[in-house]
């Protein structure tokens, strides 16, 4: 019993092994391409989401240009802080992460085509597509940019609930949208954020299987 008790300890006292490069790869493939059909499920049916997935959306709406494009120029100043508190590692993943992201969505209006969507079903499948392919980014150490690299800084600094945060962020961006959107539109993308936030915050824990 004592023999087998302190193997126990052992094994829980190990070391979680690294993603291989691989897996890292298949890990970004993946995430951004569940985030990307999420985005175009939302585009479908004019939704707005949280963080800086949110704010290209609103500036698409307000413009016209592409979600892709705005996307990743949005990113662009948030390198700085990335490099600086996550470091190099992190901010190359993230910043491959935001590449496929804008490029997927770039092209996915010639490979799927959705004719009619349910509002309803659609924020709340759009939201847990969305909040898994995130969910995934942060298990390899990877993010969408912009406020994701904040909420992870904040949880890993100070042991805030990366969901929890991104909620409060994404309701501020809620708000803001009522200038563009109708309050009926609003009120829907809300119920997508927090399918969204709600899957990261119970599965992103301080202790877990964390990003950082």
């Amino acid at each position: 019993m004592k023999t087998s008790h302190s193997s126990d300890l052992n094994c829980a006292a190990a070391p979680v092994s690294h993603h291989s490069l691989f897996e890292d790869a298949l890990a970004i493939i993946t995430g951004t391409l569940l985030v990307a059909l999420g985005v175009a499920i939302y585009g479908k049916i004019g939704l707005v989401t949280g963080g800086t997935v949110g704010l290209a959306f609103l500036l698409h709406y307000a413009s016209g240009f592409s979600f892709g494009q705005l996307f990743f120029v949005i990113n662009l100043p948030f390198y700085a802080l990335a490099i600086k508190k996550m470091g190099w590692k992190f901010t190359i993943k993230t910043f491959c992460s935001v590449l496929l992201l804008s490029a997927w969505s770039e092209m996915m209006p010639a490979v799927l085509r959705l004719d009619s969507l349910n509002p309803l079903y659609g924020a709340i499948i759009g939201g847990l597509l969305m909040g898994v392919g995130l969910l995934i980014l942060f298990r390899h150490k990877a993010s969408l940019g912009g406020i994701n690299i904040l909420v992870l800084f904040l949880q890993q600094r100070y042991g805030l609930r990366a969901g929890y945060v991104q909620l409060g962020i994404d309701a501020a961006i809620m708000l803001l949208s009522l200038l563009l959107l109708p309050l009926s539109a609003v009120a829907i993308s809300m119920l997508g954020a927090l399918a969204l936030n709600l899957t990261i915050a119970i599965n992103h824990k301080a202790g877990r299987y964390m990003a950082i």
